[in-house]
């Protein structure tokens, strides 16, 4: 990733968060890595990007949970 510590990237939602829908993960620092096909800004795919408008709760979850393990792996 290109200098991803400059970045203030948001943390997830609790487990137990209300908020409905969740909220997306963008930063507005959108340029994807060649490497990783990750967005610098919010670590999702160019796929979870475009269908993150028409995904519901769940699957929104999902991708956020897989955003923790991307930035953990990453050292981020």
């Amino acid at each position: 990733m290109s200098s991803p510590s400059r970045y203030a990237f948001l943390p997830p939602p609790p487990p137990d968060d209300p908020v409905r829908p969740v909220r997306s993960p963008c930063i507005s620092v959108c340029r994807i890595d060649a490497g990783t096909g990750w967005c610098d800004g919010c670590q999702r795919t160019l796929d979870e990007i475009a269908d993150w408008g028409t995904m519901p709760d769940a699957e929104r979850l999902a991708v956020w949970a897989r955003i923790v393990r991307r930035r953990e792996a990453a050292g981020l």
